[in-house]
């Protein structure tokens, strides 16, 4: 098993002698594990996603359809994440220039105290630039079922990808893994059963982690009903804390029981995201859960209340479900059946299906505000970006 501080490290090397010596002087190292190695640029991008290095090692000189450096530029804008060390030779030297990619430099020849020197000093450097510490936790949770819960969840990680924060989601709903119907996971997709018990590592979360093509990582519900019953509350401290190490935004699609496994995911959000409806069960459940909230001591400021289908009142005055909650809904989501119902067949999100659509650009404002609410702020996105 990879150690809790083990570097993931993808080579880009056409030179097969450069990249022979760079593999012995790391053969040598426990520090870092090699993932690839790749001698074609355009290959790269989907090889950083599919296996999420720490840090891309390149050869400015890199021959081919994507060379060295715009490689480097490519990596940067990609959203993954990822620092990029570039290789070079004295005769063609190279500065270090973030805004292009490049977050380290290291000239041939280099011994490998010289390698592993810079590999610390990127990953060091890399992590001081991007911890904000703001990574926040949001809890999509429901009082009753039906009301779209799964389905906002998902949308809504896809959204705060989007915005420039690497996102993972979890599926709370442990029991039934509704994010595995959702998205036709196969049966036998790793799940959060398959991280071990006595340590989890940011190396065994990139082995278990579903990749969603949407661009986000998603921790995926065991497989079978009686295997919730392994995980412990104290499993879910573990791994929330560590998610909180490696994405800025982590979204957990909860059941709607409050027993001790969703407490303790509750307990570690920073932001509960209700979801309401014009409904008059959801509403007595609603003001159940705000004084069973109240008695934990939840503080107000912690539940945001989303309102689902906020078009289709469906003969319940708005002015009730605000009297219920004691305030006006933070949030507000109008409904597009046959979009959702088409999206949710195809195991597709909405937010990409069709970015144009009031649905779509609601979801999207959502995300703008809970990042903003968490003092995050949040670039520009253009619908249909990505």
């Amino acid at each position: 098993m990879a150690s809790a501080d083990q570097t993931r490290l993808l080579l880009v090397e056409d030179v097969p002698q450069v990249a022979q010596y760079i593999r012995g002087l790391l053969n040598a190292q426990s520090s870092v594990k090699l993932l690839d190695v790749l001698s074609d640029g355009s290959k790269v991008l989907p090889q950083v996603q599919q296996l999420r290095p720490d840090i891309v090692l390149v050869d400015a000189l890199l021959q081919g359809r994507v060379k060295g450096l715009p490689l480097a530029e490519q990596i940067a804008t990609s959203g993954y994440g990822v620092p990029v060390i570039v290789l070079t030779v004295p005769q063609n030297p190279v500065g270090v220039d973030p805004s292009r990619g490049i977050h380290g430099v290291l000239a041939m020849p280099f011994s490998g105290f010289d390698l592993m020197t810079r590999i610390t000093q990127v990953k060091k450097d890399f992590a001081a630039l991007t911890s904000t510490g703001s990574s926040r936790v949001y809890s999509v949770f429901a009082p009753k079922g039906g009301v779209g819960k799964t389905t906002i969840a998902f949308n809504l990680a896809v959204a705060l990808g989007q915005a420039e924060q690497r996102t993972v989601l979890i599926d709370g709903s442990l029991q039934f893994g509704d994010l595995r119907s959702l998205l036709k996971v196969p049966v036998d997709a790793p799940s959060i059963l398959d991280l071990p018990t006595d340590r989890v590592s940011e190396s065994d979360l990139a082995d278990v982690l579903w990749r969603d093509p949407s661009g986000i990582d998603i921790l995926l519900a065991p497989p079978r009903v009686e295997m919730a019953e392994m995980i412990t509350t104290r499993d879910v401290d573990k791994i929330v804390s560590l998610l909180r190490r490696v994405y800025g935004s982590i979204v957990i699609d909860m059941s709607s029981a409050l027993n001790d496994i969703n407490l303790a995911f509750l307990d570690l959000s920073d932001t509960i995201v209700e979801i309401v409806t014009y409904d008059s069960t959801t509403i007595h459940n609603t003001m159940a859960v705000a004084d069973a909230f109240r008695m934990i001591g939840y503080p107000a400021s912690k539940v945001r209340y989303l309102v689902n289908r906020a078009d289709s009142a469906g003969g319940i005055d708005p002015g009730d479900l605000e009297r219920a909650l004691g305030r006006v809904p933070e949030h507000r989501v109008v409904s597009d059946g046959m979009l959702v119902v088409q999206s949710n067949n195809e195991g597709v999100p909405f937010v990409l299906a069709n970015p144009a659509a009031p649905i779509s650009q609601d979801l999207h404002r959502v995300a703008g505000e809970l990042l903003a609410a968490g003092g995050i702020a949040r670039p520009a996105v253009a619908a249909g970006r990505r």
